[in-house]
């Protein structure tokens, strides 16, 4: 099932980069809801979805905008969002980004954790990944690989060519381990990364308790003690393995595990629920989002594709063109529908074969032969019409009058030789007669007209 929060809980802390004080506000959120971020220190106070197609910035962390307003250094939050579970947030923070904490997703697992995580009453839909989806830049030499899986898996791997932070590997092999193996790890940086953000003040909020430091040149104790002073420190140094003594490693590979850490919160930006093994070679924001709307984009033309019925042309009709005349009392030129290939409790699937001795191609635009709509949406309706018609014992007795057409689209036009294959869906139950459903028309793979429609069927006198 979905997931949200039991209570609401606030969590304060420094922006790394604007060095403001942070309040962040977390409160339950509606089935289907997902993360919104909210900005509360702004008028209006604007929502900004958690959606990978937002991201704007991934120079020093995951930044996201809508309608001028962003937020930014998100990716730990949203890792530790899905590291538990949680589906549906609303996320109230007076900043322009939200608080580093210790520099990884810890603070805000145990958060969530102290509010409670409270199930819905809406499953959780997962799309499963019908083929791999593979990413790479040869430049930055970054390669990524959604594998289709049964599990949530991660392996990352990270290569710095340097002596203090060579090649280093990471493996989640489930995602219910991910609060004990991953959410404690903080981020890295090297030294000559973090002068350069100190010389052009990017790190208002920079403390030595929130990132590792790797040292990978000599080091003078001028320098040493410049960055004593610039992070408030007695005395800052560097130890063997090439580290500032700011802190002790949480695990011996913890910098590849806070990779595998930015991955999850930078995919969890996807939007839709899938299983995959990702595989990633030297990622980074920039390569995780690249990624993550390469997976979007692969997942929406999966779902349109399974959207388009799938009619077997070599199995019998369900309603041939003499068991339909038995339920509708339409008759040429005005019985549009061929055959009804499928009809469930919820759904009907029915066709019309446009040929070019229709009637209204003779008028109809007779040198550019183009169905017309309208008759598009009666044909449609004829569906509808079988499908409520089949529910009442004598439907040679009634007939199905329109009540209400709403949210009609016309797609693409419609011509001699095309088959059109209709799907109409139930909105909500019928009652009293009357059915209101949804439905799209399809050429091929293309949706070329859909409508919702309401209708009524009448007892004849």
């Amino acid at each position: 099932m979905q997931n949200t929060l039991k209570n609401e809980i606030t969590i304060s802390g420094v922006g790394l980069h604007t060095g403001l004080n942070v309040h962040v506000n977390f409160k339950p959120a509606e089935v289907n809801t997902g993360i919104i971020f909210r900005r509360v220190d702004i008028d209006g106070n604007p929502e900004i979805p958690a959606d990978v197609d937002l991201v704007v910035d991934t120079s020093r962390g995951t930044t996201l905008e809508k309608n001028n307003c962003r937020i930014g250094t998100i990716e730990h939050m949203m890792a530790a969002t899905y590291g538990l579970g949680v589906d549906n947030l609303i996320v109230e923070v007076d900043a322009p980004e939200m608080p580093i904490l210790d520099g990884s997703a810890r603070y805000y697992v145990e958060a969530f954790e102290q509010a409670g995580i409270q199930a819905q009453n809406k499953a959780r839909v997962y799309h499963k990944l019908e083929s791999p989806i593979v990413y790479s830049n040869a430049e930055s030499r970054v390669e990524y690989i959604a594998m289709p899986s049964d599990t949530s898996r991660f392996s990352v791997m990270i290569d710095y060519g340097s002596r203090v932070l060579d090649t280093q590997n990471a493996t989640l092999n489930s995602i219910a381990d991910f609060k004990t193996e991953i959410a404690s790890c903080r981020t890295f940086v090297f030294l000559h990364e973090l002068e350069y953000l100190i010389d052009n003040n990017l790190i208002k909020g920079g403390d030595l308790d929130n990132a590792i430091v790797f040292v990978n040149r000599i080091i003078s104790q001028e320098e040493l003690d410049r960055l004593s002073g610039f992070f408030n420190k007695p005395r800052v140094e560097v130890l063997e393995e090439g580290m500032l003594n700011n802190v002790d490693l949480r695990f011996q590979n913890e910098p590849a595990r806070h990779k595998l850490l930015d991955i999850i919160g930078d995919l969890a930006l996807v939007g839709y629920k899938y299983k995959a093994h990702i595989i990633a070679t030297r990622p980074g924001h920039a390569s995780n989002v690249e990624f993550g709307r390469k997976i979007k984009s692969h997942i929406r033309k999966q779902i349109k594709q399974n959207e388009i019925p799938k009619v077997d042309f070599n199995k019998p009709p369900l309603f041939d063109i003499n068991k339909i005349k038995k339920l509708l009392p339409h008759r040429p030129p005005f019985l549009l529908v061929d055959k009804v290939m499928e009809m469930s409790d919820n759904y009907v699937i029915g066709l019309k074969n446009v040929t070019m001795n229709e009637g209204f191609f003779v008028g109809h635009f007779p040198d550019e032969p183009v169905m017309p709509g309208v008759l598009q949406i009666e044909s449609m309706a004829q569906c509808g019409g079988i499908f409520v018609l089949n529910t009442v014992p004598d439907p040679e007795n009634y007939v199905t009058y329109f009540m209400k057409i709403d949210s009609v689209r016309f797609r693409q036009k419609v011509v001699p030789g095309d088959t059109i294959i209709f799907r109409l869906d139930l909105i909500s139950p019928i009652r009293r007669g009357i059915c209101h459903m949804a439905g799209k028309a399809y050429v091929g793979d293309r949706v070329v007209m859909e409508a919702e429609m309401l209708a009524q069927i009448v007892k004849i006198k």
